[in-house]
């Protein structure tokens, strides 16, 4: 192969991977993501304001993520709220199958959980391998937010799709932290279906 076609193909290569984020770029989901990870508050509230089909629920095209996403990750309540408020999808999930509370699981965020469940958030949906939000806070050994996600009707018998366990099988074998497991004694077994994971990717 000579060089011209060789750096032509090159180019061509280059240019189809560059396409999708050229094209994210002028959308109104992509303006709309940047405006909340920017803070830019008055461009939110005139994208949303607007009639017709809003940006709420748009997803970043390389992470997956949804502006709930990006508002949990920095600890913003008073974000979230609004963006709740204004129709945003509580159980959106990101690239890896997370959902907003299955981020503020991860994060500790007992209070932000609280908020989600009553929008309506699945509080058993799993990530793409098959972690639940109580699962990944019992493997944090989080307390207050074991208890908030026991209180959304999280299921603890549900398990995940790498070892085949619950968040009740995880806090019995941490034998480190018993209070983890006395959380889940007076908690009747529930059915150990599979995993409700996320899609995969």
């Amino acid at each position: 192969m000579s060089p011209k076609p060789f750096l032509l193909a090159s180019l061509l290569a280059g240019a189809s991977i560059a396409l999708p984020a050229a094209a994210q770029q002028q959308s109104e989901g992509y303006k709309f993501l940047q405006a909340v990870r920017e803070q830019k508050n008055n461009d939110v509230l005139a994208m949303l304001g607007r009639p017709g089909n809003t940006p709420i629920n748009a997803r970043d095209l390389s992470s997956g993520e949804g502006a709930l996403h990006i508002v949990i990750r920095r600890g913003d309540s008073t974000y979230l709220r609004y963006l709740l408020q204004k129709g945003a999808d509580p159980n959106l999930r990101d690239g890896k199958g997370a959902t907003p509370m299955l981020l503020a699981a991860q994060l500790g965020q007992a209070d932000t959980i609280t908020l989600l469940a009553s929008a309506k958030a699945n509080p058993n949906l799993a990530n793409s391998a098959g972690e639940t939000p109580l699962i990944r806070a019992v493997q944090q050994r989080n307390v207050p937010t074991i208890r908030a996600l026991l209180a959304a009707k999280a299921n603890p018998d549900q398990t995940d799709n790498l070892a085949g366990l619950s968040a009740r099988d995880y806090a019995v074998q941490d034998t480190r932290y018993p209070i983890l497991a006395k959380l889940f004694a007076d908690i009747p077994k529930q059915a150990r279906n599979a995993a409700v994971a996320g899609p995969k990717f």
